[in-house]
């Protein structure tokens, strides 16, 4: 299993909507508001770099999302 973390910004009015949304995802293990320069974390997983890849995707294309970075596990 590869695991990943998306971390993103979202405004505060829809913070939650986000997170209710992704946790909805498949391949999604958790998902939680944080302090910092993001807003919030997603952790993700999937049998391969592919299958993270579209995880990721789907949690990018959730509406009220202003940015994402996506960090893949090293191998």
């Amino acid at each position: 299993m590869i695991h990943g973390v998306v971390l993103l910004k979202a405004p505060a009015g829809v913070q939650e909507k986000v997170l209710s949304d992704s946790r909805k995802i498949k391949g999604v293990v958790d998902a939680f508001s944080v302090f910092g320069r993001y807003d919030a974390v997603v952790l993700i997983e999937g049998a391969s770099f592919d299958e993270l890849r579209r995880t990721a995707k789907q949690v990018n294309a959730i509406k009220g999302i202003k940015s994402t970075e996506t960090l893949p596990e090293a191998e």
